[in-house]
């Protein structure tokens, strides 16, 4: 069950031919080979080599061959799932104008998928390249590491991102939040029911549906059935009416949210937690985009709420934070308090999911998060946020320049605007595409409540944010 290595005393091919072939051509000189040696040592070669059997099927049959099924019955869940992930489908469809325009291929600007485009701080590169050099030194090589993460790397998040109020032990360092919010729908199993906000981060209920916890998705609402949707728009402030939702075992909750940039208060996630508490609920609070709150007495972590660790598992990742989208690296909290109906403490259980089924972070990265959570790596991820929420600000002056109501925006690096009446939000993305060589996110894409909104990403590049503001303003003025 680890990586395969060749049996100490047989040699692979390439080397084991090599090695014969120095023998003979160092002896030549002073042996007389006889042709029976020769064929014995040519049947030696042979038993290293593959072996290689002619084939005796017609084209026609290895055609047919190839085109056979396996006998497996595909997962049934897989099948409800409609259409693809949306963002490798707006990647389709932006290939596609591209295809079909190449002449506009180098004009294009994305203000679609949240990926961070500023490079990674000096500091904080600093502590991923002193891990790479150290894994070249005998003093400094490791392997394996805790599947939980490195002690050191625990500790520092539970100091310095939770000023102390959860433990180093309740703290599993992964390879990002996308990927345990899976392992945490693991965890719960397909007997649960899952509620979700609406609009929301499509991972939530594209986990649920793999997991088999839904029923087919219905035509008319496009929602699942078996999945408690909590609406969420401009009308409700973006915080669910949680007095009139069906109660759900599980509840995601993404707060600052994406796609609505709204960030939930105290007094809100106090409500969230009551309720949680009242039902016998298990919140999943995604604070991805935590430090982007600038705005005073809005909670960056479920845990500030009294009651939580009751309650609530946090996920959490360093891919906003510091530039780390494609460095891979998370973590989720899972509180000793927090326990099934028959008293198994949940940490007990995710503990598991991560023995069994990760290997930890690399080594390397989590160096990069020590360098993180140094004052000066502090420093750093509060000049990249400030130019993100630079950006957003930009974003959100321009649209409502145009007379459009816009969202989000202050604590969060998304823009959510709100369309005229009667506009659709696809219909809206292929019209910026194809008038301004602008990608965006239609809001639609985060479930029915999002129909009739528009995401803007504060993510690119300074420069390229202007010129989309301009392109933005030509083509709605």
């Amino acid at each position: 069950d680890r990586p395969h290595h060749h049996p100490q005393n047989i040699l692979p091919l390439s080397t084991s031919c090599k090695y014969k072939n120095k023998i003979f051509l160092r002896n030549r000189s002073n042996m007389k080979f006889t042709s029976a040696f020769a064929l014995m040592m040519l049947a030696s070669a042979s038993a290293f080599a593959p072996s290689v059997t002619v084939p005796t099927t017609t084209p026609a049959q290895a055609s047919t061959s190839a085109l056979a099924m396996s006998g497996v019955a595909r997962n049934p869940n897989f099948s409800k799932l409609i259409g693809g992930y949306l963002f490798p489908e707006i990647g389709r469809r932006r290939t596609a104008y591209v295809a079909a325009n190449p002449d506009m291929a180098d004009k294009i600007i994305s203000l679609g998928i949240g990926d961070t485009t500023q490079p990674i701080p000096a500091h904080i590169l600093s502590g991923l390249v002193e891990s790479a050099s150290k894994l070249g030194t005998k003093e400094g090589y490791s392997g394996y590491g805790a599947e939980q993460g490195m002690g050191p790397l625990r500790k520092k998040i539970a100091e310095k991102l939770y000023n102390g109020i959860i433990k180093e032990s309740e703290v599993f360092v992964s390879d990002g939040a996308k990927c345990d919010i899976m392992r945490v729908q693991q965890v719960f199993g397909s007997g649960v029911t899952t509620a979700v906000q609406d609009p929301s981060y499509p991972v939530y209920v594209d986990t649920s549906v793999m997991l088999g916890q839904t029923g087919n998705i219905n035509p008319d609402t496009k929602q699942y059935d078996k999945i408690v949707y909590m609406p969420c728009t401009d009308e409700n402030d973006f915080f669910p009416d949680l007095d009139n939702i069906p109660k759900a075992d599980i509840i995601y909750f993404c707060s600052p949210n994406n796609p609505t940039g709204a960030a939930a208060t105290k007094e809100q996630l106090e409500k969230l937690v009551a309720k949680c508490k009242e039902q016998g609920s298990i919140l999943v609070f995604d604070a991805a985009y935590a430090p982007f709150i600038r705005s005073e007495g809005v909670p960056k972590s479920i845990f500030e709420i009294e009651g939580a660790r009751d309650v609530a598992i946090e996920v959490n990742s360093f891919s906003k934070y510091a530039g780390f989208t494609g460095v891979r690296l998370g973590w989720t909290i899972v509180p000793d308090e927090l326990t099934f109906s028959d008293g198994t403490p949940v940490r007990d259980d995710f503990n598991r999911i991560m023995t069994t089924a990760f290997n930890g972070a690399s080594n390397i990265v989590q160096g990069g998060g020590m360098a993180c959570l140094d004052d000066e790596g502090l420093a750093e991820i509060n000049t990249l946020i400030d130019y993100y929420l630079g950006n957003a600000k930009l974003l959100k002056d321009a649209m409502e320049s145009i007379g459009y109501k816009v969202y989000g925006g202050t604590d969060a690096p998304y823009v959510f605007v709100k369309l005229p009446e009667g506009k659709s939000s696809w219909g809206t993305f292929s019209e910026i595409l194809e008038k301004a060589q602008v990608v965006t996110i239609p809001g639609a894409g985060f479930g029915p409540g999002g129909e009739g909104y528009l995401r803007l990403s504060a993510f690119a590049p300074r420069d390229t944010v202007i010129e989309a503001c301009e392109r933005l303003k030509k083509v709605f003025s």
